[in-house]
């Protein structure tokens, strides 16, 4: 089927190239000129694994690119919309841009043409979309409106898109309907796994991918709420971890116990820096506002934006507690994407870490193995240095912290690590590493929701003082702290 996807973001260029996977005829169109040459030449602009290789198999053949949304659309039987739909000053998504592209479409529309909404919209955009399309020109009958919502984790993204755990689609009429189940038919058949030489699956290959049919509105409430869902999960299990550093708790067995729980499950219940990136931020302050206007005030959405923001204060406190005070030290950082796998830094939480460190006149020195270029036009260039690996970080740092999920960085050579820190400190945002283990390694090891490790012999630098431990001569938060663990 011949397809167009107006917007070559995250989820356009990973869709475009995944429906070219499948075996459709894909012409991808983005404003950005730079881009549109950078793609052509079979680069890939964002760090996903498998995209450069989908790219180099189809570009030419199942794949080509363009600026013109008009090409584009007199082309395709189908269109997908995937621009971006940023926050606005109230929180609510920014539809401006899914608005201009409607009115581009419907200059070229006709002949039965699906116009499919993919970016992650509030409820009742479709309807909007459609109202926008015969407003701008577009005859009725000329096209049919859908919503097919994205699921895509960046950094597994192809995967995810090629082997889903579910394909949503909102369709209000028989034509949409049918033509994204015929998009999808070498996915939701199987057709697609029994093919020599494709991706490979992340686990056992399915027989085949599993697809859901709604109304619009229902698919578009869907992901939604979703996407808050999730962001819940994450601000449920820090704050029980900050519960579980009082009293003693280990925060790692707390979610393991609560986990294997089935109607609870493993996913997302992981401590650390709280969510980022360019979906859960302002898609629960999206959804929030989508209450509003229902006249509901959802409340526990605040909530789950207030904890997620207060993660990170009681990150720095620990920070600010195992060193005193912060002006004038070097810091070593690993970390700049809001999550491992990615070079994205929208809405990182390590982005913001290191902002609040900068104002505390602390200097750092940070290493990413895919972000460092985005980071470097956010991130001032004062009092911000840039390593080549996480040992040139360390070296003559006061203290190491650790900010993103990468998995070289729960593989580090620790006794390495204790010889380059000018203190042994480390801060682990994100529960790369068990506190005994550090602990073994001669370093004072503080992480999320778990005791202190800290070395036998260096006992006397962390002293306890009835409920509370105490780092150097700085008090470590919150102030009634478990146990350290002390290891020989």
């Amino acid at each position: 089927m011949r397809i167009a996807v107006i917007g070559s973001g995250y989820v356009g260029l990973v869709s475009a190239a995944c429906f070219a996977e499948i075996g459709h005829d894909v012409i991808a169109v983005d404003n950005d000129a730079a881009k549109i040459t950078m793609l052509e030449h079979g680069e890939v602009p964002i760090h996903e694994q498998y995209l450069p290789e989908l790219l180099k198999r189809h570009l030419g053949r199942g794949i080509r690119f363009s600026m013109s949304n008009t090409e584009a659309i007199q082309d395709a039987e189908a269109v997908f919309i995937t621009v971006g739909t940023p926050p606005s000053a109230t929180g609510e998504a920014d539809l401006s841009f899914v608005e201009a592209v409607s009115s581009e479409i419907a200059s070229a529309v006709e002949g039965g043409k699906v116009i499919v909404e993919k970016s992650t919209v509030p409820v009742r955009t479709c309807e909007w979309l459609r109202k926008s399309l015969l407003l701008n020109g577009a005859r009725p009958g000329s096209f049919s409106v859908a919503s097919n919502p994205e699921f895509l984790r960046e950094g597994t993204a192809v995967t995810d898109f090629l082997y889903p755990d579910r394909i949503l689609v909102g369709a209000d009429d028989e034509i949409s309907a049918g033509t994204l189940q015929a998009i999808y038919d070498p996915l939701t058949s199987g057709k697609y796994y029994q093919q020599p030489g494709v991706v490979p699956a992340p686990g056992v290959p399915p027989a085949r991918a599993r697809i859901i049919m709604t109304n619009a509105k229902s698919a578009e409430l869907i992901k939604h709420a979703s996407n808050a869902f999730l962001a819940m999960k994450i601000s449920f299990v820090n704050a029980v971890a900050n519960i579980a550093e009082c009293v003693g708790a280990d925060i790692s067995q707390v979610c393991a116990g609560m986990g294997a729980d089935s109607r609870i499950g493993p996913g997302f219940l992981n401590a650390g820096l709280g969510y980022g990136g360019s979906c859960f931020p302002k898609d629960v302050q999206a959804f929030q506002a989508v209450a509003k206007h229902c006249g509901y005030e959802f409340g526990l959405l605040s909530e789950v934006m207030r904890i997620n923001a207060e993660q990170r204060q009681r990150f720095l406190r620990k920070v600010r507690s195992a060193l005193w005070t912060l002006r004038g030290k070097r810091l070593a950082v690993l970390g700049l994407a809001f999550k491992g796998d990615t070079d994205d830094i929208r809405e990182s939480p390590a982005v913001e870490v290191i902002e609040a460190l900068l104002q505390d006149g602390a200097k750092v020195c940070v290493y990413d193995p895919a972000a460092t270029a985005r980071a470097q036009a956010v991130l001032p260039a004062n009092g911000v240095e840039y390593a080549s690996d996480p040992y040139e970080a360390a070296a003559g740092s006061d203290a190491l912290l650790i900010l993103t999920e990468w998995k070289e960085f729960a593989t580090l050579d620790l006794e390495q690590l204790r010889n380059l820190l000018k203190y042994p400190f480390v801060i682990d945002g994100r529960n790369l590493y068990e506190p005994h283990q550090m602990a073994e390694a001669g370093l004072i090891y503080f992480s999320i929701g778990r005791g202190v490790g800290v070395p036998k012999n260096m006992a006397s630098l962390v002293s306890r003082r009835g409920d509370e431990i105490q780092a150097y001569t700085s008090l470590l938060d919150p102030p009634s702290v478990a146990q350290a663990a002390t290891v020989a």
